[in-house]
């Protein structure tokens, strides 16, 4: 049998492979392995091969050793994250439990909480201390999400506003925004490359059932979207323009934001609409950041436009063409995966969970999704067509949220039974398990360079994790 693996011919393909796999374990830059399983068709179905060619190919009669098989390899992130390990601080300040946490697009240095008190905080990570505590809100802030250029943080509170604030300063950009009837249940700010510069857009949700574009600068609505019947639970801003909303009315809508008019409705999903995820979630939300951090931030806006474009583009290119996919979690137990651009039908059912799907997210790759669910499970599925890769078990209450590193390899999730665990994604095993929160931690996420995972729950402490 005949594998080529790479570009070249005779003594240079070889002195390749040879070269390939003479590289430590440490250096390697790794790949993924996968061939077409009809190479006359690009269409025909591909075959991942996790382990070995056995067991992939041949064990179950797909290819015989009598076939030439072209293998296709794809380069995984060229930087390595490693595994959180241990909590470097347990820092106090909030007078209730803390409900979101959200580390700045640009560094691990700075991150928000939003808690139950009526407060946000911006933290310094580096000396792990508090910054400003965000004063405003008269209810439990819900929601705390950083602008893609870290310029801005919005939140949303159960007190029916959305609020603005400086993260530098921690001052506050006028009054409360009042548009809501009643709580914002998400935010979603406009992606970067998108935007007309110096005017930044966010959308939010609200359970009055309405989504409001607003326009920061001018703090005002700009579109009112209206067509759910129920609570709108979340909302994604794609990085070709439309809006995505999932509401507790069962449907998912798609809105053009220029004109506020519903484009599309999705309905079948049986139960609410807990979440939703884009493929390209990691690329919209760090713009033109990445793991290289300051030095790398282009000087003009408009190379910061363009790199943040380029970004977008890379995660969002498959086979050459665009293709953003969506995948929407439910109280039915299932989750479906959508490309909306090109079909109004689901491209997945995802079966598994055996109670509600709390939340859902892509790897930054793009290559898996992870599911956590009231079942006490966590679920890896592959992106590309929804089948079924590993549960992660583990957990002996419900799992909350999960968030994958910057480089795919590793996902935290956060749970009822007062820990987080890491997760080695390639071989679906427990790689660290991170005991530490008195009660329920609400509310996890890994900073977009990989350094830090900063965690918040029931016992009103923050607590940040180190490798």
């Amino acid at each position: 049998m005949f594998f080529p693996i790479c570009p070249g011919r005779g003594k240079g393909l070889y002195l390749g492979l040879i070269e390939f796999l003479r590289v430590k374990e440490d250096d390697r830059v790794p790949y993924t392995f996968s061939l077409l399983s009809n190479p006359a068709d690009p269409n025909s179905a591909v075959i991942d091969i996790a382990t070995d060619l056995w067991s992939a190919v041949l064990k179950p009669g797909l290819k015989s050793t009598e076939d030439v098989l072209t293998l296709v390899y794809t380069p995984q992130a060229v930087f390595r994250v490693r595994a959180v390990s241990r909590s470097s601080a347990a820092i106090v300040g909030h007078g209730n439990a803390i409900l979101t946490t959200q580390f700045s697009p640009a560094s691990s240095s700075r991150m928000v909480t939003g808690s139950g008190d009526g407060t946000a905080r911006i933290w310094d990570c580096d000396t792990e201390t508090p910054m400003h505590t965000l004063k405003g809100h008269k209810n439990w802030v819900l929601v705390a999400s950083w602008s893609p250029d870290a310029e801005l943080i919005a939140t949303g509170s159960m007190d029916n506003t959305v609020r603005l604030w400086d993260p530098k300063s921690g001052k506050p950009l006028g009054d409360a925004m009042k548009a809501h009837s009643k709580w914002i249940t998400a935010i979603a700010w406009e992606p970067y490359h998108l935007q007309q510069p110096g005017t930044p857009r966010f959308a939010s949700s609200s359970k009055d059932t309405t989504i409001r574009v607003w326009n920061a600068t001018l703090r005002r609505v700009e579109v009112t979207l209206a067509g759910h019947t129920a609570a709108v639970t979340c909302v994604k801003w794609a990085g070709d323009g439309r809006l995505y909303s999932g509401s507790q009315d069962k449907s998912i809508r798609i809105w053009d934001t220029a004109s506020g008019r519903c484009l599309h409705t999705f309905t079948a999903h049986a139960h609410w609409v807990n979440h939703m995820a884009l493929s390209t979630d990691f690329a919209i939300r760090t713009a033109y950041h990445d793991h290289l951090g300051a030095k790398s931030i282009p000087a003009t806006a408009a190379e910061r436009i363009q790199k943040a474009k380029d970004r977008f583009t890379a995660a969002a290119t498959i086979g050459g063409e665009l293709v953003e996919r969506l995948v929407t979690a439910s109280d039915d137990n299932t989750m479906y995966i959508w490309e909306p651009a090109t079909s109004q039908k689901p491209l997945a059912r995802l079966l598994g969970h055996q109670k509600a799907v709390n939340h859902v997210s892509f790897s930054p790759d793009g290559r898996i999704i992870a599911s956590a669910s009231f079942d006490n499970s966590v679920k890896l599925w592959a992106a590309r067509d929804g089948k079924f890769i590993t549960t992660l078990r583990g957990h002996v209450a419900a799992v909350y949220q999960c968030a994958f590193s910057a480089d795919s390899r590793l996902l935290v999730s956060s749970s009822k039974d007062s820990t987080l665990k890491v997760w080695d994604v390639k071989t679906g095993k427990l790689h660290t398990d991170l005991p530490g929160h008195q009660d329920e931690v609400f509310a996890v996420d890994w900073a977009p360079d990989g350094a830090k995972v900063a965690s918040g729950g029931k016992d009103k402490t923050v607590r940040l994790w180190k490798h």
